[in-house]
């Protein structure tokens, strides 16, 4: 009795991909284009993933920020919303100082954009960002290489003095100690006091890329009508609980709020980061799914067709195999493992394709990605069970031929 071997089924698919190497492609080509999908965008949002939970969170696990904005704004209508509510200033982020019990440190930041200038040398998109004295110590702390931080006393006086991140110096003062020198700001020249510890890029934009000044003498440069992030570190998770209840119950009062009105202000932490991620991955995985699931779906169809086209042309072999005693069974088993086969192989190349690519996105957007074996072994999963699923038709009629009547047509 003939009976299905799988090792010769696997090379007799293998053998009949290298035959017809254009209708190989052709066939494969779906299962690539959606294994090729998984892979890529999964390696890049594990990457992300890694990196958000180690790196990438913008306050401490005790910090939190009150701002204006809210970090995700889903309309139109509520940009123009928050567009209307009052700004925070720093007569607000004083009476949180003085009031909150549950604040530890309580400091200020605002932020904008210029050209900054050394001689000859200039760099633009710089950020520049207005910092109380205390801000180097809540959520994204600065670590300064040498120098000093900014202090009380330059808060206080509105003193010109500056912290300069490692892209500033890199461009402006390749060959010269930066420390001391006049560091010109629009038509203003800043002292600078810092050089501020490198951070790298943080989802391929540089984090090096600032200047650092006194907040009293940022608003004393661009006005104090801009709305400030008040910043505040706290002892531990139960404290910041606590202290977002009391500096909620401070700026309410403050704006006159009633008690049925929402807050006209908004909270940020790590953890607001990390579900404000969270839902903008979400999306992109359902869309990765989509694109996979209808690539993945054509292969299939194709594979089933080349499948059909594979049982003409060995009806011979077929009728032969079962006058010699294969059963029925042995024909299904042997056609579903050439379908399998191609499928797998497919799945194969699309995996080292994605991972491909998936580095080259790293290498030119600095883009973390990491490919998780469990991704790996899904997508062979996938693939082979698309093969098999779409494989059972053509290896249905296959098993069901009759063999007298397929040696009398193969005549």
């Amino acid at each position: 009795m003939a009976k299905v071997n799988v090792s010769e089924s696997v090379l007799m698919a293998m053998s009949s991909l290298w035959l017809n190497k254009l209708r190989t492609f052709l066939t494969l080509l779906g299962i690539i284009i959606g294994v090729l999908t998984i892979i890529a965008v999964v390696s890049i949002i594990q990457g992300l993933n890694n990196y958000v939970y180690t790196k990438m969170a913008f306050y401490g696990a005790n910090d939190f920020s009150a701002t204006k904005f809210s970090m995700a704004i889903r309309s139109l209508k509520e940009y123009r919303e928050q567009m209307k509510r009052k700004n925070l200033t720093l007569d607000d982020m004083r009476v949180i100082r003085s009031q909150c019990q549950s604040c530890e440190l309580t400091g200020a930041s605002v932020s904008t954009s210029r050209t900054v200038k050394f001689k000859n040398q200039y760099l633009k998109d710089v950020e520049i960002r207005g910092i109380t004295y205390l801000d180097h110590m809540i959520g994204s702390v600065v670590e300064i290489e040498r120098g000093r931080h900014i202090q009380r006393e330059d808060e206080n006086r509105s003193r010109y003095v500056c912290i300069i991140g490692v892209d500033v110096v890199e461009k402006l003062f390749p060959y010269l100690d930066p420390l001391g020198k006049w560091l010109k700001i629009g038509p203003h020249n800043f002292l600078v006091i810092g050089l501020g510890k490198k951070k790298g890029k943080l989802l391929g934009m540089s984090q090096d890329n600032y200047v650092r000044i006194p907040i009293t003498a940022f608003q004393k440069l661009y006005g104090s009508r801009r709305s400030i992030s008040i910043n505040i570190h706290t002892s531990s998770q139960e404290q910041m609980e606590k202290a977002q209840e009391e500096v909620r119950t401070i700026l309410r009062s403050r704006r006159h709020l009633s008690f049925n009105k929402p807050d006209d202000f908004s909270f940020r932490s790590s953890e607001t980061f990390i579900q404000f991620y969270k839902s903008a991955t979400t999306s992109i995985y359902f869309a990765m799914i989509a694109i996979s699931s209808i690539a993945l779906v054509v292969g299939g169809i194709v594979i089933m067709n080349i499948m059909l086209v594979s049982v003409t042309e060995r009806t011979k072999e077929i009728g032969i195999r079962m006058a010699v005693g294969a059963r029925r069974m042995d024909i299904l088993f042997q056609f579903l493992i050439e379908s399998a086969t191609i499928s797998a192989i497919g799945g194969l190349i699309g995996i080292l394709l994605g991972f491909i690519i998936a580095r080259i996105v790293t290498a030119a957007t600095s883009m973390p990605s990491s490919v998780e074996p469990v991704s790996i072994f899904a997508a062979i999963f996938v693939s082979t069970s698309v093969g098999l699923f779409f494989g059972l038709y053509p290896a249905s009629k296959a098993s069901k031929l009759d063999p007298i009547e397929s040696l009398r047509a193969a005549q």
